[in-house]
């Protein structure tokens, strides 16, 4: 007896898209800052603060327009790096209104209260983020510009030099009749693209050794090209522009992409040796580096002489007060650090009103941002993919390095700003793209590959049965 049997192909199981999960965590994240918002109105005058319900419903219609976005231009993306960074956005506004509330702020004649142009630069933030989504279909479209953003990203890093320095370094430019404009924080992104770019083609030649000493595998002498030309940009920013933390970051990215690229440990040694040489080097005869490293290493000698002394004292002093649970939100004295304690110093305020555990449950949050973004790189199907990912991930996690060393003591001050949390129009679009991008390949990594097309040889399979 002959029995013809049918058989066809099984298609992929769907992968699930996490969103129902991302739209939960988001709810999550906006109800922490209301409930923050609220805190510090009773703390402040005893009552319900009157635009509590204006605040959240504008961080909520945020957040749904950022998940809309999601939802249907990368449905398979990280269902927890936009709730992290809509956190963080939320807790940076409340922190600066809470700031802007300071009787010692509002006394001065050059007042301006901040969190307005915060929530407004938010806003601005998370359309472009949603652009990304909407105009970068495939993030492998910009290995394409790979030697264009090399131009652009340098191009940004120069022009601050033409401007006047503010407060000693020069990170600024200024747009008559809009203000001014941080073009590092954007410089950050495009550098990544060029070096990934870069070290996807360049990779093996890289990775060959010629000898090994200690241990290390030492790369050949025309292999180091690549970092030297890297090293003496990140040292000519720090000696024209005085700007330490653009210039650590630049550096301390390139040499963890260059690491993750070619897996030797011998590049990591070469870069610290290098950054050492050429930051003392520089603070040798530069005044404002000079300033900056006498004030770490001992603030309380400078208290009233020198302003970075100044700033760093009332910062500790503030992290002491605080303790392990802090004073609670609205009853700090974190404004007297002065001008920069929304932006520089902001964690300072963290660390005051919510206490040692409030400092680490931020760092916690910066560290899953990383985290994904790490992830997201070891899920990429592509090289370049892997090292776009890992490169926007470790610039992220060196900005909140050197910004939270600086406050603490730990480093020298570099001038930069906590992502997200502290005010700063350009900080605030920059890192949204930089969300916008991780999420991107993030959709790219986890989407499920078609289902192979049945062959026509395959369809109709006999099976004899006696």
């Amino acid at each position: 007896m002959s029995v013809v049997t049918n058989t066809t192909t099984i298609g992929a199981i769907e992968a699930p898209s996490r969103r129902n999960t991302e739209l939960g965590l988001l709810a999550f994240a906006v109800v922490i800052p209301v409930f923050a918002y609220l805190n510090v109105g009773l703390a402040l005058d005893g009552k319900v603060p009157a635009g509590m319900l204006g605040y959240g419903f504008g961080v909520a219609l945020l957040a749904g327009i950022a998940h809309l976005a999601v939802r249907k231009f990368a449905p398979y993306a990280d269902p927890l790096l936009l709730p992290l960074a809509t956190l963080l956005n939320g807790l940076g506004l409340v922190l600066i209104w809470r700031l802007d509330k300071s009787e010692r702020f509002q006394a001065l004649d050059t007042f301006a209260p901040a969190a307005t142009k915060q929530l407004l630069f938010s806003a601005i933030g998370v359309a472009l983020f949603a652009a990304v989504l909407v105009l970068l279909k495939d993030h492998r479209i910009l290995q394409r510009y790979t030697y264009i953003s090399m131009v652009v990203s340098l191009v940004l890093l120069i022009l601050p030099m033409f401007f006047p320095g503010v407060y000693g370094a020069k990170i600024w430019i200024t747009i008559p009749g809009f203000g001014t404009i941080q073009p590092g924080e954007f410089a950050k992104i495009i550098i990544a693209i060029f070096f990934s770019g870069y070290l996807m083609v360049k990779r093996d030649a890289l990775a060959l050794a010629s000898r090994r000493f200690m241990g290390l595998y030492l790369p050949r002498g025309r292999d180091l090209g690549p970092i030297l030309v890297v090293w003496g940009v990140s040292i000519l920013i720090l000696v024209f522009e005085t700007d330490l933390g653009t210039s650590l970051l630049f550096f301390g990215m390139f040499v963890v992409m260059l690491y993750v690229a070619t897996e030797r440990t011998s590049w990591i040694v070469f870069g610290l040796l290098m950054s050492a040489v050429g930051a003392v080097g520089v603070a040798s005869f530069e005044p404002h580096v000079q300033q900056r490293v006498t004030a770490w290493l001992d603030p309380f000698d400078g208290y009233g002489k020198i302003a970075a002394s100044e700033q760093i004292a009332k910062s500790l002093m503030a992290f002491g007060s605080g303790g392990t649970l802090g004073t609670g939100l609205g009853q700090g004295h974190s404004d007297l650090i002065g001008f920069a304690a929304n932006s520089d110093f902001i964690l300072a305020t963290v660390g005051e009103e919510l206490g040692l555990a409030g400092v680490m449950a931020v760092l916690l949050i910066y560290g899953l941002v990383v985290e994904r973004g790490v992830r997201t790189a070891l899920a990429a199907r592509d090289p370049f993919g892997k090292l776009l990912a890992v490169g926007l991930s470790g610039a992220f996690a060196i900005q909140v390095f050197v910004v939270a060393g600086g406050v603490m003591g730990l480093i020298p001050l570099t001038g930069m700003t906590m992502p997200f949390l502290a005010a700063g129009g350009s900080s605030v679009l920059a890192n949204w793209a930089l969300i916008g991008i991780l999420i991107r390949i993030s959709d790219t990594a986890r989407r499920p590959a078609p289902a192979p097309a049945p062959s026509p040889d395959a369809e109709m399979t006999q099976v004899v049965r006696p």
